[in-house]
């Protein structure tokens, strides 16, 4: 079937954002549309110029008999603000104090669009390194990781605080949790990760870095490696944290139970983040 060049545009946008990461060559675009790579390259222009412009991200261009075109999604500083900030606005509402203070989060992790974002923000600030695989530990920080790894186009596995049996053989580590002290487990099927994988950790909250730290140790069981720690929330913490370098979208300063207020600020995205738009 030959298609109009619009008709392209629209396809092309479509698979590209369906792909992330991935190479495509330009013999397969030409293959799919029956058209010229001249062609091809002219469209890959018009969509790249108008990815940067929307804040969708970027396409780039591997030369060569094997080379292609990738889509990797970004953000703009601009976009990015505003939605980390509104995302301060809604966690700092008063109605989602918990006896304990406790916050409830069940709506925005629930939310499918504030979830797409996240996962966009999230894998953007990852755009330039090697991602294998995204590791969470159940279970609030299955959804945020979902979300990233439909950005970067790479599965994700759980880390989970007993033995499935439908997990397999496992590996087990104990950890101690940074914030109450106490000695905990977590379990991870063997057949979730292979040695010498590149991955990304990502969870929903962290205080003291605990959780965080005991799968970077559950990571050296499978000799594979860290490529980068993000959280959703960080929260204010005295002591020494037990993990340094992460990217956090947003930080809890403050929650004064008796007097219902949540003080919010923008995380540490934007001091970490060197490749917007």
């Amino acid at each position: 079937m030959k298609f109009r060049r619009s008709e392209r545009l629209v396809d092309m946008t479509h698979y590209l954002m369906n792909h992330p990461r991935e190479l495509v060559s330009l013999t397969w675009f030409a293959q799919r549309y029956q058209s010229a790579k001249s062609s091809i390259s002219e469209d890959l222009v018009i969509i790249n110029d108008i990815f940067k412009h929307q804040g969708i991200g970027m396409l780039q261009t591997v030369p060569g008999a094997a080379g292609g075109v990738k889509y990797f999604p970004m953000v703009q500083k601009e976009q990015a603000s505003e939605f980390v900030d509104n995302l301060c606005r809604s966690i700092a509402d008063p109605d989602r104090l918990l006896p304990g203070g406790y916050l409830y989060m069940g709506d925005l992790l629930g939310d499918p669009k504030i979830l797409n974002e996240v996962g966009r923000h999230l894998a953007a600030a990852v755009a330039g390194k090697k991602v294998d695989v995204i590791m969470t530990v159940a279970t609030k920080g299955i959804p945020i990781a979902q979300a990233v790894s439909s950005f970067l186009n790479v599965p994700f596995v759980i880390v989970r605080r007993d033995t499935k049996v439908t997990e397999g053989p496992t590996v087990t580590i104990n950890y101690v949790s940074g914030s109450s002290k106490r000695i905990q487990t977590m379990v991870l099927s063997k057949r979730s990760l292979k040695e010498g994988a590149n991955v990304l950790i990502v969870d929903d909250f962290m205080k003291a870095g605990g959780t965080i730290n005991g799968m970077v140790n559950l990571l050296e069981e499978f000799q594979a490696s860290v490529a980068g720690i993000a959280v959703l929330v960080e929260s204010e913490y005295e002591e020494e944290r037990l993990v340094e370098d992460y990217i956090s979208l947003v930080k809890l300063t403050d929650v004064n139970t008796k007097e219902k207020q949540i003080n919010v600020v923008q995380g540490n995205y934007f001091s970490k983040m060197t490749n917007f738009l």
